[in-house]
């Protein structure tokens, strides 16, 4: 029986895209990149810059500003490159994936049979891992539908096809996370986000930002095993990934301290790979004090920064 729904443009520009070569994307997006970079005048370009120079002072504004077009580029090119694995069959995605660094530490981690929580950052491509992981475990994970429903169809479509069990942002997608993982199940959690509702204030690159605890309190209560993953881009048309597991501190404490595990495992994959995180969310602004961060002049907003970092300082002695 065929789809008699009628396609909007949506549905038209969503296939058309997701169905173009990952190469095709990546040279769309690249040249994207080149104006935007050219140009500098986009708010997002001013984020990611204001960004880098909160979490990396270290550097110098020559390599920061490096960063921020290698950045820039490697941002839009990985949401294209999202439509591109959207759209295909998991095995076209894991053939994507040319290398795997740490595959066997999450064959041990499913083989306890106690639960697995993967950690994956807003870094480098990280759909295309989702085709690979759903080989081996089922995977229940939190989903916010996407605001344009032709948008949202075309995104759980292709998540269904992983064999993903979606759940809502609620309690009650929390509660079927726990559950899955105490019957030795798989979930994945972003925890690079602010949440919703106000977090706990957990340090990231020495300012105390409103963070979720989930990916900690799932840890910590149900024993689930953690990993941390990853995936960066190569020049072959695919993807290199990296599997890592948590330090042994992330079992221990309460569950801010475990949140601050995460954020420090975050902040060493940044600073190893800082061209490969996305730098374009506002991040930073999670603190009362830094609410209107974006909004101000550049130099008024890196002294009102240095300002909740000195404070954060002084607390911890």
């Amino acid at each position: 029986m065929t789809d008699k729904t009628p396609k909007t443009m949506t549905d038209r520009v969503l296939q058309f895209v997701s169905r173009q070569p990952i190469q095709i994307s990546r040279i769309i997006a690249r040249s994207l990149a080149g104006l935007v970079n050219l140009l500098k005048i986009s708010k997002t370009s001013q984020t990611i810059r204001l960004n880098l120079e909160i979490a990396l002072p270290e550097l110098s504004n020559q390599q920061r500003e490096q960063i921020t077009q290698h950045a820039i580029r490697n941002e839009l090119t990985s949401y294209f490159e999202f439509f591109s694995i959207w759209g295909s069959e998991n095995q076209k995605n894991i053939s994507r994936i040319h290398s795997i660094t740490g595959e066997q530490y999450l064959h041990d981690a499913l083989a306890e049979k106690k639960g697995v929580v993967l950690i994956v950052p807003h870094f480098g491509t990280w759909e295309v891992m989702n085709a690979w992981v759903a080989q081996f475990t089922e995977m229940t994970i939190l989903y916010k539908p996407v605001k344009n429903p032709a948008a949202d169809n075309f995104v759980r479509s292709a998540r269904s096809r992983e064999q993903a069990h979606l759940v809502p942002t609620d309690e009650t997608g929390v509660r079927q996370i726990f559950k899955a993982l105490k019957q030795g199940g798989t979930t994945v959690i972003l925890p690079d986000h602010t949440p919703h509702a106000a977090g706990e204030l957990v340090p990231m690159f020495g300012l105390p930002l409103e963070s979720s605890n989930l990916s900690a309190k799932l840890i910590q209560k149900t024993k689930a095993k953690a990993l941390f993953l990853y995936a960066i881009r190569n020049d072959a048309h695919g993807f290199d990934m990296y599997i890592e597991p948590m330090p042994e501190s992330i079992y221990q404490g309460t569950a801010n301290d475990g949140t601050h595990v995460i954020h420090q495992e975050i902040e060493n994959l940044i600073h190893r790979f800082p061209e490969h995180y996305h730098w374009s969310y506002k991040r930073f602004k999670a603190n009362p004090e830094l609410r209107n961060l974006y909004n101000l002049p550049h130099e008024q907003a890196m002294q009102l920064v240095t300002k909740v970092r000195t404070q954060q300082l002084d607390s911890n002695d």
